[in-house]
């Protein structure tokens, strides 16, 4: 057995299992005060993870990490969420206190590396993975085997730039597609003199005249009625998305693309739809029959899932 970590930048889970896609044999989740830093979430992995060690037959761990991680030292490089992990000896740190060895990794990698071996992409040779949620993360995985291990980062196509110039550093692809993205482009538009009076009024009535509360739930709820300032910011996030996709699909001839993330969770009339035209508009003409674009199938176990897999494989 191996316990897989996911130390996110709103939750916290950990399980137990095998590595090798099963059923997970226990699983304990907490919800993660950011403003508490870095050692309030070391204290609940001990909190939650002793009595699982003490349970089950735990000989590794297996932790996706929420930031960028140097996977040949066992430390964290930052977290953009939570303050307390710069250059932190997670792996170290996590064997001293559970007495057993420990492995990290960045959390989309492993969740990649779920849905290639697991989920969505199981039966493809090279499968991208791509999470839209509060950020836009990304991993490679090739032959079952993660791409990028060693490095500082990998497959990050969240920092593509879009449109650069000499003249103005572009926005990335996570500044538009991304959920907080997605509602800034709205939160814009009510904001500007010419934007429809009615259209200002209904964004309020959505977040209790606090735009500040506006979520990228609300602005697909308005976008579904017919809101065109709403879907104007979804059709903004799914073209920079899905040229972003296409590049990677370029350069790497992946096979299978695998979304997951809450902004994925969108109606397909929204999101997948028009994200799917907008790949194949931008995607290199040779490689427009070679690959599927789907949602991923692990759910919310996907980076621990991943983070047991790496566990298993450092044996």
């Amino acid at each position: 057995m191996y316990l897989g970590i996911e130390i996110g930048g709103t939750k916290l889970q950990l399980g137990v299992g095998a590595g090798d896609g099963s059923d997970l044999v226990a699983l304990e989740r907490r919800e993660v005060a950011i403003a508490d830093g870095a050692t309030a979430i070391q204290d609940q992995i001990l909190a939650a993870g002793q009595p699982l060690v003490d349970r089950f037959p735990v000989r590794r761990l297996g932790i996706g990490f929420g930031g960028p991680v140097d996977t040949r030292t066992g430390r964290t490089i930052t977290s953009h969420q939570v303050h307390g992990w710069d250059d932190f000896p997670l792996a170290q740190w996590s064997a001293d206190r559970f007495g057993v060895p420990a492995v990290i990794g960045n959390d989309c990698d492993c969740a990649a590396l779920a849905e290639a071996r697991f989920g969505a992409g199981k039966n493809s040779t090279t499968v991208f993975y791509v999470t839209v949620g509060t950020g836009i993360g990304g991993g490679l995985v090739i032959e079952q085997r993660l791409h990028g291990r060693g490095r500082p980062a990998a497959a990050e196509i969240g920092h593509l730039r879009p449109g650069v110039s000499a003249d103005t550093p572009a926005a990335t692809v996570e500044s538009y597609a991304s959920g907080p993205g997605i509602v800034s482009t709205l939160q814009n538009h009510v904001g500007q003199a010419g934007c429809d009076p009615r259209e200002r009024e209904q964004v309020l009535q959505c977040c209790a005249g606090d735009l500040t509360q506006l979520t990228a739930r609300h602005v697909a709820e308005l976008a579904a009625t017919g809101h065109l300032a709403a879907r104007t910011a979804l059709t903004t996030a799914t073209i920079t998305l899905g040229w972003a996709i296409a590049q990677v699909i370029a350069i790497t001839a992946a096979e299978t693309v695998v979304v997951g993330g809450g902004v994925s969770l969108m109606a397909d009339a929204l999101f997948w739809e028009p994200l799917r035209e907008e790949v194949a508009r931008y995607v290199f003409p040779p490689l427009a029959d070679s690959y599927q674009i789907v949602p991923a199938a692990l759910g919310e176990a996907v980076v621990v899932q991943g983070g047991l897999a790496l566990a298993a494989a450092a044996d």
